[in-house]
């Protein structure tokens, strides 16, 4: 099992920024590809962000697409999500979410361990 800790969440307003980490400790040979979702009140934890264990590939939820933008530092057992131009919507749990496969995914089914999450508010 790999542990993972976010940080970085808080109040902002419209068109701010935040960014979010994630570190990753215990066994992290088994961390490779890494995801970022997302829980809004009363909605379904949704896909937001995910990256190859390389970091060389990405993809990103349409409503996000442009303006987050996610990295690693492998040596830091680190993931990061920056968030640009924030929107009320973008409100939520975020959590950060590995794989045991060095691959992509948007399915939370392919992430076995998560973080608590850390609450990201954005005022209008």
């Amino acid at each position: 099992q790999v542990q993972l800790v976010e940080s970085g969440g808080g109040l902002v307003q419209a068109g701010g920024s935040l960014r979010l980490s994630c570190a990753a400790s215990g066994r992290t040979t088994d961390y490779y590809a890494m995801g970022w979702f997302r829980q809004a009140p009363g909605k379904e934890r949704e896909f937001v962000a995910t990256i190859s264990k390389t970091g060389t590939t990405t993809y990103y939820a349409a409503s996000v697409k442009g303006r987050f933008t996610i990295s690693r530092d492998n040596a830091k057992n680190t993931v990061y999500l920056q968030m640009n131009s924030l929107k009320p919507e973008d409100t939520a749990v975020y959590y950060c979410a590995a794989r045991t496969d060095y691959r992509t995914s948007i399915s939370r089914d392919d992430y076995p361990d998560w973080g608590q999450g850390t609450q990201v508010t954005v005022s209008s």
